[in-house]
């Protein structure tokens, strides 16, 4: 259970404060509902406390993994990934990823998209997936492991940026 003021993370959503635990009436049935505010576009939610786990609504990653999240982020950088199923299947098949609970699962849509678009020109759906994956990630490492998440964006946009004409040339 959570309590006013901790840090959580609501799928698809990213990072959220809790504001407070409200009491309502639905149906007869008194129900108590986690208020949260969610950082990124300061909207609020209410989160039912007894389906909080189904939906997904979780603590922030340990140290540890966001550490391990972040250092594979760094490595495979020039990795190529197939893209042989068309834009609309991929983008289907990130947008349920970019729901999951797991920040690592989400680090992984935001990695493969970073690498289509070195080789590629992402679609504005991929686009739109690749920044709300960027937020969704940026957002929790950097509240995690105390960084600026604007320099974690620019560092990671900048180790995933397609290699200039002349770079690929030389090689």
């Amino acid at each position: 259970m959570f309590t006013p003021d901790d840090l959580v993370v609501y799928p698809a959503q990213g990072l959220g404060k809790i504001e407070r635990i409200d009491r309502q009436n639905i149906g007869g049935i008194a129900c108590q509902f986690y208020i949260v505010r969610i950082r990124a576009n300061n909207i609020t939610l209410m989160v039912p406390v007894n389906n909080a786990a189904n939906v997904g609504l979780r603590k922030l990653t340990s140290p540890e993994e966001a550490r391990r999240i972040l250092d594979s982020l760094y490595v495979d950088t020039d990795k190529i990934i197939y893209t042989g199923q068309n834009w609309n299947r991929r983008f289907r098949e990130y947008s349920e990823r970019l729901k999951s609970p797991e920040l690592a699962v989400v680090s992984e849509v935001l990695r493969e998209l970073l690498l289509i678009g070195r080789v590629k020109e992402l679609s504005f759906g991929e686009r739109r997936l690749q920044e709300q994956a960027m937020c969704l990630v940026t957002g929790e490492l950097a509240e995690v492991l105390q960084l600026s998440e604007e320099a974690l964006r620019e560092e990671l946009l900048e180790i995933y940026a397609p290699p200039l004409a002349s770079e690929a040339v030389a090689n």
